[in-house]
C-alpha cells in the first residue's frame, strides 16, 4: 500500500513540476518524431557466458582474474540475462511507452575469434530475435557495435588497440553487422565512450587491458604517457573505416545514419581567470574532443597538439581525406558536471586530468565549499562523482552546436545512479524519486536547449534495468527496473511510473499539436 501511495504521489506531483520551470507540458520542446528510450549494453546486460557459441571476451577475462577492481567480486557470466530474457525485457519497453531501444553487439557472440574465426550463427540469431522483437513491438533498435567489449583473441594475438590490425578487425565486424542486421537498423554507433576506454585500460589500467605504468597505476606493463593515444588512434581510424563500409557499401540502400557515442561531462571555470577558462577548453580537448575533432576535422584539437607534441600520432594525407565529416551524428553520454582549475601555471594536487599527459587540468564538484548541484548519492559521508547539474546538458548540448556546425545529436545515456547498500530493503529501492526528479530536470534543460536551436533527436534513459556496472559491480543502481539478483525477477520503481507517465502525456501533447501541414511544424524535421 505504501509503495502505491507513492506511485500515486508521483504521478500527481512529479509530472506537473519537474519536467519544465512552470509546470507546463506543453511548453516542451521536442519533434513528432524524437526518439525516447532507454540504453544498455551487451556485457551488463546480456549474460550467457559462452552460451551457444559466444567466445571469450576481454571483460571475460578481467573479471575471472584474481585481484581485479571489481568493488563487490561479481562478474556479467549471467547479469541481467538479457540473452534469455530479451522477450520480457522488450515487453517492459513496450509497456513504458518508449519507440527505440540502444543496445550494443557483443563482438565475441558475432565472431568469437575475430576475423581469425567463423562468424557465429547463433549469435546472428540472437540479435535478428532482439531486433524483430523491437519493430513489432513499434521499437527502433539503435545499435552500438561496440560498448567497451571486444574477443580476447584479438587481446592476446596482437595486443588489440595498440596494433593497427585492430582497424581491420573492427572494420570486418561492422561488416558483418551491417549485412545481417542493417535491412531494419537505421541508428548505427561505432564505439561507445572510447575516451573513457582508452584512458582507464591504458592510462590507469582499471578497465582491461590493464595497461599503465606509475604515477597513474600499479600495472604490469603499459605506458601511461604514449599507449592512450596509440589506442585512440587506431579507435579513430577503425571508427572511420567502419563509416567507410556503410557509406560505400550499405547506407543508400538501407537508408540509416552511423555516428559515434562519447562521454561529454561538462566542464566549468572554477574562476573567472583567463588561466581557469583556458584550462576549461583544455579539459574539453583531452575528453571528447580528443575523438570528435579527428572524425569531423581531420585533425587532433590544437590544445592537444600543443601540449603533447610528438607523442600525438600523425594522419596520413589519405586518412585525413576519410577523416572529413567521419559521423551522420554525435551520440551523447551525459551524467555530472565539474569544476575545473588550471594546472598549468598552478600547482594542483595529484589527480584526474591533472597531468601533461591528460592536458593540466583539475576537476571539482565543489567551489568553496558548495556542490557544482546536488550530490546524487553520498557514501559515508563523501561525495561520489554525480551532481544533478541539469543546466550543464544545456550547456553542453550548446556548446557541440556551435562548434561542429549542429550536427545532429542524441542523449544516449543519461540516468541517476544510487548506492545499493547492504541494509538497503526492496521497498527503498522501489521508491526512487530523486531518480525520476533528476530524469524530469534534465529532459527539462535538454528542452531548453533544443529550443535554442540544438539539433537534438533523442533521448535515452540509462537504463531499463539494474545492471552490471563495471568495477562497480552491483554495488550502484541506474535502473528503472530493480533487479533481485537472486531470482531475476524484474520489478517496476517509481521512476518508471513517472517515465511511462511522461511519454504517455508527452504524446497526447504532440497529436494535439500536429499541424496539418508538417513543414510547418516546429515538432518537424
Amino acid at each position: 500500500m505504501e509503495v502505491y501511495i507513492g506511485v500515486l504521489l508521483l504521478q500527481i506531483f512529479f509530472l506537473p513540476h519537474f519536467i519544465s520551470c512552470d509546470g507546463n507540458l506543453s511548453e516542451l520542446v521536442f519533434p513528432s518524431n524524437f526518439l525516447f528510450g532507454t540504453a544498455s549494453s551487451a556485457y551488463q546486460y546480456e549474460g550467457g557466458y559462452l552460451s551457444d557459441g559466444k567466445g571469450f571476451n576481454n571483460w571475460d577475462a578481467y573479471s575471472h582474474q584474481p585481484g581485479n577492481l571489481i568493488v563487490d567480486g561479481s562478474n556479467g557470466d549471467i547479469a541481467v540475462d538479457h540473452y534469455h530474457r530479451y522477450s520480457e525485457d522488450v515487453g517492459l519497453m513496450h509497456s513504458l511507452g518508449v519507440n527505440s531501444y540502444r543496445f550494443s553487439i557483443s563482438w565475441a557472440r558475432i565472431l568469437p575469434k575475430g576475423r581469425f574465426g567463423e562468424i557465429n550463427e547463433a549469435g546472428i540469431e540472437f540479435y535478428n530475435n532482439l531486433i524483430d522483437a523491437l519493430l513489432i513491438k513499434g521499437i527502433q533498435p539503435f545499435v552500438t557495435l561496440t560498448h567497451f567489449d571486444f574477443p580476447q583473441e584479438l587481446e592476446d594475438r596482437y595486443g588489440s588497440w595498440m596494433s593497427p590490425q585492430s582497424q581491420e578487425d573492427f572494420a570486418y565486424f561492422a561488416d558483418v553487422c551491417f549485412k545481417s542486421f542493417g535491412d531494419r537498423v537505421k541508428y548505427w554507433a561505432t564505439f561507445n565512450e572510447p575516451d573513457y576506454q582508452v584512458k582507464f585500460g591504458y592510462l590507469t589500467g582499471t578497465f582491461p587491458p590493464s595497461r599503465c605504468s606509475r604515477p597513474f597505476g600499479n600495472c604490469t606493463d603499459g605506458d601511461s604517457e604514449k599507449e592512450p593515444f596509440v589506442a585512440a588512434h587506431n579507435i579513430i581510424l577503425a571508427h572511420i573505416a567502419a563509416v567507410h563500409i556503410y557509406r560505400t557499401k550499405y547506407q543508400e540502400t538501407q537508408g540509416g545514419s552511423i555516428g559515434i557515442v562519447l562521454q561529454c561531462t561538462w566542464y566549468e571555470p572554477i574562476s573567472d581567470s583567463i588561466a581557469d577558462k583556458l584550462a576549461v577548453e583544455r579539459a574539453h580537448a583531452f575528453t571528447f574532443n580528443w575523438f570528435l575533432e579527428p572524425i569531423i576535422f581531420g585533425r587532433y584539437p590544437p590544445e592537444m597538439r600543443n601540449i603533447l607534441g610528438s607523442i600525438l600520432p600523425e594522419f596520413t594525407a589519405t586518412e585525413k581525406q576519410k577523416l572529413n565529416k567521419g559521423v551522420d551524428f554525435i551520440g551523447v553520454n551525459h551524467y555530472t558536471s565539474y569544476y575545473v582549475q588550471d594546472c598549468m601555471f598552478s600547482v594542483c594536487e595529484p589527480g584526474f586530468g591533472t597531468s601533461k599527459t591528460e592536458g593540466f587540468w583539475a576537476q571539482s564538484s565543489e567551489k568553496n565549499g558548495t556542490p557544482i548541484g546536488e550530490p546524487v548519492s553520498n557514501l559515508n559521508g563523501e561525495l561520489v562523482w554525480q551532481n544533478a547539474y541539469p543546466q550543464g546538458l544545456d550547456k553542453i548540448l550548446t556548446y557541440l552546436k556551435d562548434k561542429y556546425h549542429n550536427i545532429p545529436m542524441f542523449i544516449t545515456e543519461n540516468g541517476y545512479g544510487n548506492m545499493n547498500k547492504a541494509d538497503s530493503t526492496t521497498e527503498e529501492l522501489l521508491h526512487d524519486a530523486k531518480r525520476a526528479e533528476y530524469i524530469a530536470a534534465y529532459l527539462g534543460a535538454l528542452s531548453t536547449a533544443i529550443r535554442k536551436g540544438a539539433n537534438v533527436k533523442g533521448y535515452f534513459a540509462w537504463s531499463l534495468l539494474d545492471n552490471f556496472e563495471w568495477n562497480n559491480g552491483y554495488t550502484i543502481q541506474f535502473g528503472l527496473y530493480h533487479v533481485d539478483h537472486e531470482t531475476l525477477t524484474r520489478t517496476p520503481k517509481l521512476s518508471a511510473t513517472w517515465y511511462r507517465n511522461f511519454l504517455a502525456e508527452h504524446s497526447k501533447v504532440q497529436y494535439q499539436q500536429q499541424p496539418k501541414d508538417a513543414n510547418n511544424s516546429p515538432f518537424y524535421y
